[in-house]
């Protein structure tokens, strides 16, 4: 028995034993791997690291940075670099929000003076157009100068073209659009030639280049769709019948604009006859297929995809409204990816929901954003009027005026009476087209680029 005890006794002192010895490593080894961390601070840190300031608490990371700072950098380079990275940065970030900031103001002051002057012409009987315009006009650099960067302004403003045309595809009816295809696309391919070939003879006389007279001739028969469209909308006229003719010789003089851009280079003098003829071939090949697709997607993907967001909205319409506003945008986008324009992607978009049951609903759900840009659009326009500048030249401005519209309505009734139509009807098609179009200002801007024609800048004194 007092060998079995004395046996368990020293296995009870032998596991104390080790035990002792295990905590006895444990701590060796904690107090080896401090002096071990702080032998390596001291190495790499010198004297920077204090260890009277670690005890005291002062020896925070931020105090380790500085120190280190200090060590590697001279006192002029460290503020000197610390000053100019901070500097850099601060005015970056201030430019930021100035321009933010201004964005800002800006639409805050155009929608403003637009509902004002909407309000002013609706009280006076007169169209709501005339009163964006002439807003515009004001505030801009022309006016009071309220605004004097359009960029910004301008890029919001595209938005109210596209909506304009999304809206107008909702409205569209295919059975009159076949109606009155022939003359929109005949008689609007017809009215391009016509004034091609007028300014181009009187270029020759003149003693110009005729290429340059060609092209004057192809933006001139360019007429604003969005304000045409805008004003047929404001008089109910956008289902009559000179409604219909106008509107289908818009949608054409759109498609064409593709046509006159591949066009330019060839008038320029930058490519061959022969390179232009492949470039407007690969365009009519990209607009058949891109009117295909569209054509297949209105009747297999269209009604399925808002018959799906109309059970997904039942309680509210918030989902259906964006999804309709993120179709026009992307059948807008992938049309101006193609080469095409973007107020010929946001048309289909709008064709292509009109063959459904859900058009009128999406009209009532786009029709306040379409009202909204549409009159944010307007107002941009009015902002490129320079009031000081056309009074100094009024004489030109107004033989321009009256030669364009009397030009412009001759060409469209005749054409339109060339195909059957009567004379008020042709009349009216010929008024409604007599003015030139915002893609006037594109074709422009390509063409001096090209040096196709030269473009004088305006003074600052005239301006």
């Amino acid at each position: 028995m007092a060998r079995r005890g004395g046996s368990g006794g020293g296995a009870v002192f032998g596991i104390g034993y080790c035990l002792v010895l295990v905590l006895v490593l444990v701590y060796s080894r904690i107090c080896m791997s401090a002096r071990s961390d702080k032998e390596t601070r001291q190495r790499f840190y010198g004297n920077l690291v204090n260890t009277t300031e670690e005890d005291s608490g002062d020896g925070s990371i931020a105090k380790m940075f500085d120190r280190v700072l200090e060590k590697e950098f001279p006192d002029n380079e460290q503020s000197s670099v610390l000053e100019t990275v901070a500097k850099i940065t601060h005015e970056k970030m201030k430019r930021n929000d100035t321009q933010e900031a201004k964005l800002i103001s800006d639409l805050v002051v155009v929608i403003v003076s637009a509902a004002i002057g909407g309000i002013i012409f609706s009280c006076l009987g007169q169209p709501v157009i005339v009163g964006y315009l002439l807003a515009g006009s004001i505030i801009g650099p022309g006016g009071l100068k309220f605004i004097s960067e359009l960029v910004q302004v301008e890029t919001f403003a595209q938005f109210g073209v596209v909506f304009l045309l999304f809206a107008l595809g909702l409205e569209f009816s295919l059975t009159k659009l076949k109606a009155v295809g022939h003359v929109a696309v005949l008689g609007g391919l017809l009215q391009i030639a016509i004034f091609m070939f007028l300014c181009g003879i009187t270029a020759a006389l003149c003693g110009a280049k005729l290429s340059e007279g060609v092209f004057v001739g192809s933006f001139l028969s360019m007429s604003s769709t969005a304000v045409v469209v805008k004003f047929l909308v404001e008089q109910n006229s956008n289902n009559a019948l000179h409604g219909q003719v106008t509107i289908g010789t818009l949608i054409l003089q759109d498609c064409a604009v593709g046509l006159l851009f591949a066009l330019l280079p060839v008038l320029g003098g930058n490519s061959g006859l022969l390179q232009g003829m492949v470039s407007m071939g690969k365009l009519l090949l990209v607009l058949s297929i891109y009117l295909t697709v569209t054509s297949i997607l209105s009747w297999s993907f269209v009604p399925r995809f808002l018959k799906l967001m109309i059970q997904l909205s039942s309680q509210t319409n918030e989902l259906y409204q964006l999804a309709a506003v993120a179709f026009c945008l992307l059948s807008a986008w992938c049309s101006d990816k193609l080469g095409l324009s973007l107020e010929l992607g946001s048309f289909m978009a709008g064709v292509m929901i009109s063959t459904t049951d859900f058009a009128k609903h999406t009209l009532d759900q786009v029709e306040p954003i379409r009202n909204l840009f549409a009159a944010l659009f307007l107002s941009s326009i009015g902002m490129l009027i320079h009031v000081h500048f056309l009074w100094n030249h009024v004489d030109i401005l107004l033989a321009s005026v009256i030669l364009v519209i009397i030009v412009k309505t001759a060409v469209g009734t005749i054409v339109t009476k060339l195909f059957g139509y009567s004379m008020r009807t042709s009349f009216l098609v010929g008024v409604s087209l007599a003015q030139i179009g915002e893609f006037a200002f594109v074709l422009l801007s390509r063409a001096s680029n090209l040096h196709l024609v030269e473009v004088t800048s305006v003074s600052r004194s005239d301006a």
